[in-house]
């Protein structure tokens, strides 16, 4: 068995499609004719941008207009005059051939974003190397591999599927995806996620260990992955699919149902989303509305800010959507690993800590209000509540609420219409804000607790750091403490608290957090009828004594141990 990092569930049987986007070999040679040269390579170019056109109007089609944003960016790569006239500088300075010519320059640009130490500019290095490699199998006549038109059903195996590969090829046909590369926030993993498609990546070297043809099972929420398993296995994995598909279709019995232990304790079941396009995935899973709504997305992949009139129709058709159900819009969080490429932002020493969410907002007031009027504009055409991210003490939210303030003057003194009644809350992210929860409660609505960043800053572990991985755990004894004692000092000053991190929706941790009082659950969409599902089945009554007793575990080992038995 080879074991990877479970990235969307469901249960894969199938035969291998290995796809390997080999290294492209190009050799140097000196050419007379550089007329000829800059001639084929415009023509690769323009081939390019007609393939990627066509790849941008199926994912319009079948995934959405943020999903066909990156193709956008893509064609824009193709159109830079810096990336286009370097190699036809090379060329005729030269006198190379353009094969070798355009590499040189696509590998220098790729070498530069890769050197840069951010994840947003690393993953762009990504993109050029997607664009480049489409290009130089243009001009050297490489067939580049047609996933639209699978001939047979297949399990995808590859080093990382790139934009392109999810955006082409045929959903119907693919019944998994294994990759030896990325996390549970990689491209792929959010893709199969949407799609609904089972996958495991972070395999690492699974690309050497199989070859197309051979048949593989796997579990994409365990991460267990079986090459060429004997006939007991099969039927195993058979039986389980069976399990699987029988649960997902049983949940349907659980739309339309509330979210209520089975001695009436009610909590809300909303969705995380972050872009109106994901609102589907909402409705189609009975989510009774948004608890995050990660703005920052409508600020990527773009070369300047989104203007205030197109922040507003993005929030206008989320609320429109979902109206009348809440809608949780946090304000911009950028910084940390999410940079602009048009913002100039200086290199820090540990930018998770740095300037970032609401310490740049305060800094930069233009683009704060902009992103309040676009909101409170929008306000009125459904149930907003604005949530600030990263708030570390009093004064930073004291003077966030003040900026509001100033909106809501200015926006009166034009006679332009908002909700008066939008509820105004703050994410619980920092150790010192849950501290100092029951003095931030009493200035705000709500709270909501980050728990992806809560757990990183509480043990002082980087969430994406390998080698101490297994510090970042959501059982920790100091962090489930901390979770208790916001929810308690929220509910002292009369306002509700919600959650938004990956631990919302941890079927492990649900009703260890119904005992401690939440009251609201964020989450990907497709954990939102399973939780249902299990709080139907709660009491809340017994799940405050286990609670109780989880607080008193000194270990997150003891911790994990005692949920285990009692759920057993």
């Amino acid at each position: 068995m080879i074991k990877g990092n479970g990235a969307s569930p469901g249960i894969g049987i199938g035969k291998v499609l290995l796809i390997e986007h080999t290294q492209i070999n190009v050799e140097k040679n000196i050419v007379q004719d550089t007329a000829h040269e800059e001639t084929k390579f415009l023509a690769a170019v323009e081939k390019a941008k007609e393939q990627l056109t066509e790849i941008k109007e199926k994912a319009l089609r079948e995934l959405g207009e943020d999903k066909a944003e990156i193709f956008n960016a893509h064609i824009m790569v193709l159109e830079d005059p810096e990336f286009i006239d370097s190699t036809i500088n090379k060329i005729k300075d030269e006198k190379v051939n353009s094969e070798y010519a355009f590499k040189q320059i696509a590998d220098m640009f790729i070498s530069m974003f890769e050197s840069m130490d951010n994840e947003y500019m690393k993953e762009r290095a990504a993109d050029i190397k997607d664009v480049s490699d489409r290009v130089l199998r243009n001009l050297l006549g490489i067939d580049i591999v047609d996933l639209s038109n699978l001939k047979e059903e297949v399990i995808l195996v590859t080093q990382d599927l790139t934009p392109s590969d999810t955006a082409t090829m045929d959903k119907n046909k693919v019944l998994g995806f294994l990759t030896n590369i990325g996390g549970k926030t990689s491209h792929t993993a959010i893709m199969a996620r949407t799609l609904e498609i089972p996958a495991v990546v972070g395999l690492k070297d699974i690309t050497d260990k199989v070859k197309t043809g051979d048949f593989i099972v796997f579990n994409g929420e365990t991460g267990d992955v079986v090459l060429n398993p004997d006939e007991n296995t099969i039927n195993e994995y058979k039986k389980l699919k069976e399990e699987f598909d029988k649960t997902r279709k049983e949940l349907e019995s659980y739309k339309g149902k509330e979210s209520k232990t089975i001695d009436g304790r009610q909590v809300e079941l909303a969705g995380n989303i972050g872009t109106p396009n994901d609102i589907e995935g909402l409705i189609k899973n009975d989510a009774e509305g948004v608890g995050l709504y990660r703005t920052e997305f409508l600020y990527m992949d773009r070369d300047d800010f989104p203007s205030e009139d197109e922040q507003f129709e993005a929030y206008k058709a989320v609320l429109e959507a979902m109206n009348p159900k809440p809608i949780v819009i946090r304000t911009l969080d950028i910084g940390g690993d999410k940079e602009l490429s048009y913002m100039k932002m200086d290199k820090e020493m540990n930018p998770f800590l740095g300037y970032r969410a609401i310490r740049l907002c305060l800094d930069r007031k233009d683009i704060f209000k902009t992103q309040l009027r676009a909101l409170l504009r929008a306000s009125v055409y459904g149930n907003l509540k604005i949530m600030f991210p990263m708030i570390s003490c009093l004064e930073e939210l004291l003077e966030a609420k003040s900026v509001l303030e100033e909106v809501k003057k200015d926006l009166d003194k034009e006679n332009i219409s908002y909700s008066k009644d939008v509820q105004v809350g703050m994410m619980i992210e920092v150790p010192s804000a849950a501290i100092i929860s029951d003095i931030l409660a009493k200035h705000v609505d709500f709270f909501s607790i980050g728990t992806n960043d809560l757990i990183q800053y509480t043990c002082a572990v980087d969430r994406m750091n390998e080698k101490i991985h297994n510090l970042y755990n959501p059982f920790n004894p100091a962090v489930l403490r901390l979770i208790k004692l916001v929810i308690d000092n929220g509910h002292k000053e009369g306002i509700w608290v919600g959650m938004c991190g990956e631990v919302a929706g941890d079927k492990r941790l649900i009703p260890i957090l119904i005992g401690m009082g939440l009251d609201e659950f964020s989450m990907s969409p497709i954990s939102i009828l399973p939780a249902r599902k299990l709080i139907n089945s709660l009491s809340y009554e017994e799940m405050k004594k286990i609670s109780d007793e989880v607080l008193k575990l000194t270990t997150a080992d003891e911790i994990q141990e005692y949920i285990q038995k009692v759920f057993a």
